[in-house]
C-alpha cells in the first residue's frame, strides 16, 4: 500500500499546493492609476553569515504568521506590496512580470509568493 502511495504521488503530484502558496494575506498588485509597474525588483542582502543566514517568507505581515519558506542572500524578489516593515514579495520564477492594472488585484502570476522583512531586501530597480 505504502509504494502505491508513493508511486500515485510521483505521478500526480500532491493534492495540496505548495506552502509558499497557502497566504493568510495575499500579495497584491495595486492599481496605482498612473500606469507604472506594479513591482520592484530587489534581492535578499544583509543577512547575519553567523545566523541562520535565511530569510524566513511568512504567510502574512509579521512574526505571528507562519513561516512557508526559506530564500538566501543573493536570491531575487519582485517587491508587491508592503504593510509596515513587511513587503509582500513573488520569488523563484525568472517569468515573474508586474505590468500596470486597472484595479488592486491578487497576483496570480507565476513564482512563489509570500512576506518578508525588508530589513533584508535590497531594492535594485523599480
Amino acid at each position: 500500500m505504502k509504494k502505491l502511495i508513493i508511486a500515485f504521488i510521483i505521478l500526480f503530484g500532491s493534492a495540496y499546493p505548495t506552502q509558499a502558496q497557502q497566504l493568510q494575506k495575499p500579495v497584491l498588485e495595486i492599481a496605482d492609476g498612473q500606469d507604472w509597474d506594479t513591482c520592484s525588483f530587489g534581492e535578499v542582502a544583509n543577512l547575519n553569515p553567523a545566523g541562520d543566514n535565511f530569510l524566513a517568507v511568512r504567510s502574512g505581515p509579521g512574526t505571528n504568521y507562519e513561516m512557508i519558506d526559506k530564500i538566501r542572500t543573493g536570491e531575487h524578489v519582485w517587491i508587491f506590496n508592503n504593510e509596515g516593515s513587511w513587503m509582500g514579495v513573488v520569488y523563484g520564477d525568472k517569468n515573474i512580470d508586474c505590468p500596470p492594472v486597472k484595479r488592486t488585484r491578487e497576483y496570480q502570476g507565476p513564482g512563489k509568493k509570500g512576506w518578508v522583512f525588508e530589513k533584508y531586501i535590497r531594492q535594485i530597480a523599480g
